[in-house]
C-alpha cells in the first residue's frame, strides 16, 4: 500500500467498515486468464477470531464453476463516498473507506444453509427477521474464510 498513513489495521475498525457496507465484490479466478469479479450482498461472522464472509447464490452458474476448479478468491467492500474539492490547489480526490483482503471459499452443507442465511440476513436486517426456507434448496451458500 502505497498511503500506508491511510491504512486501517485495525480489525475493529475494518469490520465496522465491512458493516456499513451494502456489497461485498470477489475476484475470482477466471477460466480465460482474467479475474471474474462479482458484487455480491454478504454477512460477517468472526468464529474464534477468524473472520467469514458469507454469500449465497443460485445452485449454478459461471462463480460456482470457477469456484470449484480454484477456491482462492480475492474480496473488496467499500462505503461512505465524497467528493473532496479543494479550491486551493484546485485539485480534487475522493473520499471512501475500503476493505480488502483475500482467502479461500467453503461451499456450506445443507446443514449449514440456514445458519450461513441468517448471517447474511443480520447484515441487511434485524436479528431474526422472519424469512421462508421454500428457497433455500434452491440457494447455494459459501462462506469466505479471510
Amino acid at each position: 500500500m502505497i498511503r500506508s498513513d491511510r491504512e486501517i489495521a485495525d480489525r475493529a475498525s475494518q469490520l465496522a467498515i465491512l458493516d456499513a457496507c451494502d456489497v461485498c465484490r470477489i475476484a475470482v479466478n477466471g477460466d480465460d486468464g482474467f479475474p471474474y469479479i462479482v458484487p455480491l450482498n454478504f454477512g460477517v461472522d468472526v468464529e474464534g477470531g477468524q473472520v467469514y464472509l458469507y454469500f449465497h447464490s443460485a445452485n449454478r452458474g459461471r462463480k460456482l464453476d470457477l469456484i470449484a476448479r480454484d477456491a482462492r478468491v480475492a474480496f473488496e467492500a467499500d462505503c461512505d463516498h465524497n467528493f473532496i474539492f479543494y479550491y486551493s490547489r484546485m485539485s480534487c480526490t475522493m473520499g471512501y473507506r475500503s476493505v480488502m483482503g483475500q482467502g479461500t471459499v467453503e461451499i456450506l452443507p445443507e446443514e449449514r444453509k440456514r445458519a450461513g442465511l441468517e448471517i447474511l440476513m443480520r447484515h441487511y436486517h434485524a436479528e431474526n427477521f422472519p424469512w421462508s426456507d421454500r428457497l433455500v434448496p434452491a440457494t447455494t451458500v459459501y462462506r469466505l474464510k479471510v
